[in-house]
C-alpha cells in the first residue's frame, strides 16, 4: 500500500523549554529578571519556544493587588519590556491583561521583539483556595483572528496555549484546540500542592492527551506564597498519555524537550516524585524557606520544649534555612521535667543550632504575685497554666524584636482543630509550619527524618515519651484528649471531609467522643482565626480552605 501525501510528509519538531521558576508576588522587577535569565538559557539551548508558569510576571496568586489599577498597568508594561527583548525563540508568559475595563488571567506569546498574540483563560476556578471569579472575566473561545482561541504556529508546528484550569475539563478549550489541528498543547499553571495532587494531576493530563491525540506541555510554578505551596513537578505527556519528561519537585528547574507535530515526544529526563513523606517534607521546607526569605528575614527562633512538635519544626527550619540561621530556646518553668531540657539540648546538638536556656520562672512568679489578690479564693486552673505559655510567647517575641528573628510556632493540626493551644502564648509568632499536619503525621515525619539521615537526629526519647504540655504536675495530652490514634481519624472526617457527627459515628467511632471532638472544633474557630499562617499540605487546611463563621449556632450533633 502506497503512502498518502499526508503520511509521507516530513515530520516537524519543536524544541520546547520548560521554565519552572519561583516568582514572588508583586515583585515585578525581580520576576522580570528571573524570566529573562530563563529566556536566555532557552535561547542558548536552541529552543523554539519556552513556556513559563501562570501569571509569572506578577506572581500567583496576586489576590487583591489586582484591585490596584497602577499595579495591573505596571504588569503590562513589564511584559512589554520583556517582549521587546525576545528574538526568534518564542516565549509564552503568564500575565494579567486589562482591556475594556475587565481583567483577564492571560498568556502572551512573545517573539521577535513584540507580543504576537494573547490568550485569555476561559475556565476560572472558584473553589477550595481559588477565587478567580472575584477578579477575572473568562476569556472568549474564539481568538482575535476569528479562529479557535489560543492557536499558534511556532517553528512550523501547530500549537495551542491554555492556562491551568482550562486543561482540567473534558469539554474545556483543549478539545476544540485539538480539533482545530493543534498537536502540542502548552499549558501554564499555578497549581498548588496537597497530598496526592501529583498523582491526580498526571492522571488528568494522560486522559487529556489521549482525548486530544496531542502532547501536553504542563509547566507549573514552584515556590511558597503565604499558605500555598507550589510543587513544580512540571511534566510533558505524549499523545498516548505517557510521561516523557518530568521536572523536579519543590525546586526551580529547567528542561528542553523535543515534541513532534504528531503528538509524539522524544523521551527526556523524568524525575522521581519521591514517597508521600518525602513530598510532605519537601513542601514544608519550601514553604518555610520562601515565607521567611521573601518576607525579608534570614533567621528564625523556636521554643524548644523537648517535645515532638518543636523537634519537627526545628528540623524543617534547619533544612530550609541552614543551621546557622535557626535559634532554639528552652524556657523551663517549675513544671518542666529534666528529660525535656535534656531532649531539647540533644536535639540542638544533633541539628547544630544555637541553643539557649531562659527560665520563665521569674516572669511566671511575678504574674502570680500580680494576680494573687484578684485570684484569692480560687483554685489554680487553666489561667495559671496558660500564663506559662504566654510568658514563653512574650520571651520569644522579645528575642524576635531584639535580633530580627521570625518566631516559628509549633502547633500541629490536631491541636489547632480542638483548640489545644494557648492563644497569645504558644500560638504567637510569624509562621506556623505544621499547622496542617496531624499529630500522627508529625511522628511519622520525625521517624522519616532519622531514616533518611541514617542517624539519630530526632532523639529516640522524644519519639517514645507521652506528649505533654508540662503546664502542671505530671500532665499528659491524653488526660485532656483522646489518644491521637483515635483523635486524628475523627478530625479527618469532621474537618477534611466535612462529615457530620452521625455520619462519623456510622463509620464506627464512639458517639460520645465524636460529639465532644466536634464541639471542640466548633468552639475554637475564634482561636484559630488569630493564629499565624502556615503551609497548606492537605485539601482542607484551616485558613484559605476551611472558612467557617466564628459566630455559628449550627451543631451537627
Amino acid at each position: 500500500m502506497e503512502d498518502t501525501a499526508e503520511n509521507s510528509a516530513p515530520r516537524r519538531s519543536l524544541r520546547v523549554g520548560l521554565a519552572q521558576c519561583n516568582p514572588t508576588v508583586g515583585d515585578l522587577r525581580g520576576n522580570l529578571a528571573r524570566i529573562g535569565r530563563y529566556y536566555e538559557r532557552a535561547v542558548a539551548e536552541g529552543c523554539d519556544v519556552v513556556v513559563f508558569p501562570e501569571l509569572v510576571v506578577m506572581g500567583y496568586p496576586p489576590e487583591d493587588l489586582l484591585m490596584k489599577a497602577a499595579f495591573v498597568a505596571e504588569n503590562e508594561a513589564t511584559l512589554a519590556e520583556f517582549a521587546a527583548g525576545t528574538g526568534s525563540c518564542a516565549a509564552v508568559v503568564g500575565f494579567v491583561c486589562h482591556e475594556g475595563g475587565r481583567l483577564h488571567n492571560a498568556a502572551a506569546v512573545c517573539a521577535d521583539g513584540r507580543i504576537v498574540s494573547v490568550y485569555r483563560k476561559q475556565l476560572l476556578p472558584n473553589y477550595a483556595v481559588f477565587d478567580e471569579e472575584r477578579y477575572f472575566e473568562p476569556g472568549p473561545s474564539v481568538g482575535d483572528d476569528g479562529t479557535v482561541a489560543g492557536l499558534a504556529t511556532i517553528a512550523g508546528v501547530r500549537t495551542a496555549v491554555s492556562v491551568c484550569e482550562d486543561i482540567w475539563h473534558d469539554e474545556g478549550p483543549a478539545a476544540g484546540q485539538a480539533a482545530a489541528g493543534a498537536r502540542v498543547l502548552l499549558n501554564l499553571n499555578g497549581s498548588p500542592f496537597h497530598d496526592g495532587k501529583h498523582t491526580e494531576r498526571e492522571a488528568m493530563l494522560a486522559r487529556r492527551a489521549r482525548q486530544c491525540g496531542a502532547a501536553v506541555v504542563y509547566v507549573n510554578q514552584v515556590g511558597g506564597q503565604d499558605e500555598l505551596i507550589f510543587d513544580g513537578s512540571s511534566v510533558v505527556v505524549d499523545r498516548d498519555g505517557r510521561v516523557a519528561c518530568r521536572l523536579g519537585s519543590f525546586v526551580e528547574d529547567f528542561a528542553v524537550v523535543t515534541v513532534h507535530d504528531d503528538g509524539t515526544v522524544e523521551p527526556s529526563r523524568v524525575e522521581d516524585h519521591g514517597d508521600d513523606l518525602d513530598r510532605l517534607m519537601g513542601a514544608l521546607v519550601l514553604g518555610t524557606r520562601d515565607y521567611v526569605r521573601k518576607n525579608g528575614f534570614t533567621d528564625v527562633v523556636i521554643g524548644l520544649s523537648g517535645g515532638i512538635d518543636s523537634t519537627l519544626v526545628a528540623a524543617i527550619a534547619v533544612e530550609a534555612l541552614g543551621a546557622d540561621h535557626v535559634h532554639g530556646v528552652a524556657m523551663p518553668s517549675r513544671y518542666s521535667s529534666d528529660h525535656s531540657l535534656i531532649d531539647a539540648a540533644r536535639l540542638a546538638g544533633n541539628l547544630g543550632i544555637d541553643h539557649r536556656v531562659i527560665s520563665i520562672e521569674p516572669a511566671f512568679s511575678g504574674y502570680l504575685g500580680m494576680l494573687a489578690e484578684s485570684f484569692t479564693g480560687r483554685d489554680p486552673d487553666l489561667a495559671e497554666e496558660n500564663l506559662q505559655s504566654r510568658c514563653r510567647g512574650t520571651t520569644l517575641m522579645a528575642l524576635s524584636n531584639k535580633f530580627g528573628w521570625m518566631v516559628l510556632t509549633t502547633g500541629n493540626k490536631s491541636e489547632m482543630a480542638v483548640g489545644y493551644f494557648t492563644i497569645y502564648g504558644d500560638s504567637a509568632g510569624g509562621y506556623a509550619i505544621i499547622k496542617d499536619v496531624f499529630k500522627t503525621r508529625v511522628f511519622a515525619l520525625c521517624r522519616h527524618i532519622n531514616a533518611r539521615a541514617g542517624r539519630e537526629i530526632v532523639p529516640e526519647s522524644v519519639l517514645v515519651k507521652p506528649p505533654s504540655a508540662e503546664l502542671r504536675p505530671d500532665q499528659r495530652d491524653d488526660q485532656s484528649l483522646p489518644a491521637y490514634e483515635v483523635l486524628d481519624p475523627i478530625l479527618r472526617e469532621y474537618v477534611d471531609n466535612d462529615r457530620t457527627v452521625p455520619e462519623i459515628v456510622a463509620l464506627g467511632h464512639e458517639a460520645a467522643i465524636v460529639s465532644r471532638i466536634a464541639r471542640l472544633v466548633d468552639l475554637n474557630e475564634y482561636k484559630r482565626r488569630q493564629c499565624a499562617p502556615g503551609p497548606r499540605v492537605t485539601e482542607k487546611a484551616f485558613g484559605k480552605d476551611r472558612r467557617m463563621p466564628i459566630t455559628n449556632g449550627y451543631r451537627s450533633c
